[in-house]
């Protein structure tokens, strides 16, 4: 089930999370935020100059407003909808990058290489405190980003 996050100028101005939480929290209150079909997406609906070329994740205050989110929920990438693309986008608000209309996103390899460590071994550590031995959705995360880590990391995670 698609679940949604919808950010305004205020929210984004402001710091607050708060339309995140309102999503994040009952999930997590049920126990249903590691249920396969949780799929959060978020839309941002700010007023932009048609003639700013920037992408979204080019905003500082943008950006900002994902690292606060990041911090809070550093096992956040788990809940997106990575069929959708939301994956990338997020990563895109952490990751230094440069956009191209014909290559698309093109990450930063060393600043990738270091969020995905950092979220290997935050992830590993949340699924860890929930009960959760195995690894299949992070490693598939890591996957969908490029990456494919040898199992023996996630061995010495656990």
């Amino acid at each position: 089930m698609a679940h949604t996050v919808t950010l305004t100028e205020t929210h984004l101005h402001t710091l607050d999370l708060t339309p995140a939480v309102e999503v994040i929290e009952p999930l997590l209150a049920a126990g249903k935020a590691l249920e396969e079909d949780v799929n959060l997406r978020f839309v941002v609906k700010i007023d932009r100059d048609p003639t700013d070329p920037r992408e979204l994740s080019e905003l500082p205050e943008v950006r900002l407003w994902f690292i606060r989110l990041d911090s809070r929920y550093p096992w956040l990438p788990l809940l997106l909808d990575w069929e959708a693309g939301e994956l990338g986008r997020y990563a895109a608000m952490l990751v230094p990058h440069q956009f191209s209309p014909t290559e698309g996103i093109r990450y930063n390899p060393e600043a990738l290489e270091i969020f995905m460590m950092q979220k290997i071994f935050a992830i590993a550590a949340w699924l860890k405190s929930q009960g959760i031995g195995r690894y299949t959705r992070l490693k598939f995360m890591t996957q969908m980003l490029g990456y494919d880590i040898d199992d023996g990391l996630f061995d010495l995670l656990k």
